[in-house]
């Protein structure tokens, strides 16, 4: 502290983040840290605000009926944590999301699961029309705490790759 109620920055750096196009490699493997529990609340939340009226997500008595052991939780709510997790690691630094293409819901996840994910480089190219750009893709997979795979699914972004050099072109 420099004085009263001040905080003395000068010693401050910025924590890096992130990975620009030539940092990865194609079988690049990440495993995204820490992971997330999904509570009953978040469930039934995500549920309401996005209206997704599914008995399954919202009436616990309904899910038991069909067989699960109480709510089952939106699988777009799935997917979008397992993104979440990952974008430190991969596409924080892209300039855009491309998209996501074999998405599969492999096994029901409940409130009180805790979701992890990994992922893979599966490809890494210029893009054809535009060479200073990059893109990259990976194959994600989402895991609960008892290791059953509960998504997987690729999905690209797009990177300033800088101008190609002679390998490149």
């Amino acid at each position: 502290m420099s004085g009263a109620g001040e905080v003395d920055l000068s010693q401050a750096r910025p924590w890096p983040r992130g990975r620009g196009y030539h940092e990865f490699e194609e079988g690049d493997e990440f495993a995204h840290h820490w992971g997330r529990t999904i509570t009953e609340a978040d469930a039934v939340l995500f549920a309401t605000m996005t209206l997704a009226t599914n008995p399954l997500y919202l009436n616990a008595e309904y899910a038991r009926a069909k067989g699960h052991p109480g709510l089952v939780v939106d699988p777009y709510l799935v997917l979008s944590l397992v993104v979440g997790l990952s974008v430190e690691d991969l596409s924080e630094l892209s300039t855009a999301f491309l998209g996501m293409d074999d998405v599969e819901f492999t096994t029901p996840v409940y409130p009180g699961d805790t979701i992890t994910a990994h992922s893979t480089v599966i490809a890494k190219r210029r893009s054809r029309s535009k060479p200073h750009n990059g893109i990259v893709s990976w194959r994600t997979v989402g895991r609960a705490q008892d290791g059953r795979e509960v998504i997987s699914l690729v999905r690209a972004n797009l990177f300033d790759a800088g101008a190609p050099d002679a390998a490149e072109r």
